[in-house]
């Protein structure tokens, strides 16, 4: 399984950006993929994940600026995020996990496979 982020950029504040996740080799025929986050000296934190179904989940009020969609034609998951501020400065990965009958939240440690990262900077 390969995870490859891609489109981090620096932009302003109030800017948007679009970042993708192009997932190869996924053995699940369902699953959860997720976004998560993890800016200087602080842990990963969730961003949100999306079901096979294409149900999403975010975490706090990131719902209000950040959308997840997945294009199953391109094996493609994105992230739009609108009305960026500077603490949305992190490394943002992309991961996957098969759908197995355990309940599944937002916790890094319940995701198996992780991409390398894009860097989205966000300046005043």
């Amino acid at each position: 399984v390969q995870l490859v982020e891609s489109g981090g950029d620096s932009v302003q504040t109030g800017g948007s950006l679009r970042i993708s996740c192009v997932v190869s080799g996924n053995p699940y025929r369902e699953y959860y993929l997720a976004w998560f986050r993890q800016a200087p000296g602080q842990g990963r934190e969730a961003v949100g994940r999306i079901d096979s179904a294409g149900a999403a989940r975010y975490a706090g009020t990131l719902r209000d600026r950040f959308t997840i969609s997945e294009d199953q034609a391109l094996n493609t998951l994105y992230l739009q995020m609108n009305s960026l501020k500077p603490e949305d400065t992190a490394m943002y990965y992309c991961a996957l996990r098969g759908r197995d009958g355990y309940f599944v939240g937002l916790d890094p440690s319940e995701f198996h496979h992780w991409g390398q990262g894009t860097q989205v900077t966000v300046s005043s």
